[in-house]
């Protein structure tokens, strides 16, 4: 096999409006049938995803809070790969009013509030950087993105990053896409995630994803990427 997992983003991605449709369940469990790994990407929350996704347990890991964390669904284990926010960061944000989902590591809100955001992390001297998706505004600690959450994933299961196919459809899914063998858009990406996409699919959210499973189970996306042949 030239192509050893699959990367896929959650929403707008696998997923829409957070629910994954029979369809897509179905093909996702080909997938792993064919003896390859997949490996979930997303900036929610954990608890959130586990209120949201009563299929965790379809996939080998999960890349969550934009690469703050991984969880392994077998052994139920939560690595947190970065620290926690300073209180006085998410007490000033509640003072001033903005509405506020606080991870492990990730502080999440919604756009305009990212002026407040960037405002704090200034006057409070913090490292700390902020990440859209598509209304969505998130703030880590510097450096965290979801290429630093998927590269110890990775790691830990021994797959090179050339033979990972990775799929997404908005602006924070561009660090860890690019780390790939294959990077993927879903119809419904932004243009941006299109044109540097090695391969942009005919469908949309968990169709695409699901016509990306097929081409790889037929033919390895023989011709695209860099993975070896």
């Amino acid at each position: 096999m030239r192509y050893l997992a699959l990367a896929t983003d959650y929403d707008g991605t696998v997923a829409h409006d957070g629910i994954l449709d029979e369809k897509t369940l179905t093909a996702l469990d080909r997938f792993r049938a064919s003896g390859r790994k997949l490996i979930m990407v997303t900036g929610r929350e954990l608890d959130d995803l586990f209120a949201t996704c009563p299929h965790i347990d379809r996939f080998d890991r999960i890349v969550a809070e934009n690469g703050a964390l991984v969880y392994d669904p077998a052994t139920k284990n939560v690595r947190l790969l970065t620290e926690p926010p300073p209180a006085k960061f998410i007490d000033r944000l509640k003072k001033e009013g903005v509405p506020l989902s606080v991870g492990r590591s990730i502080v999440a809100t919604v756009e305009p509030h990212e002026h407040a955001v960037l405002a704090a992390i200034r006057d409070l001297g913090l490292e700390w950087h902020v990440i859209f998706n598509k209304g969505s505004v998130m703030a880590l600690p510097s450096g965290v993105t979801k290429a630093t959450g998927l590269v110890p994933t990775l790691a830990d299961l021994a797959i090179p990053l050339e033979q990972v196919v990775g799929v997404g459809d908005a602006e924070n899914d561009h660090a860890f896409l690019t780390l790939c063998g294959c990077a993927v858009a879903v119809a419904n990406a932004l243009p941006a995630v299109k044109e540097r996409a090695d391969l942009v699919t005919a469908g949309a959210r968990g169709f695409g994803v699901t016509e990306l499973i097929d081409r790889i189970l037929a033919d390895d996306l023989v011709g695209l990427g860099r993975a070896p042949g």
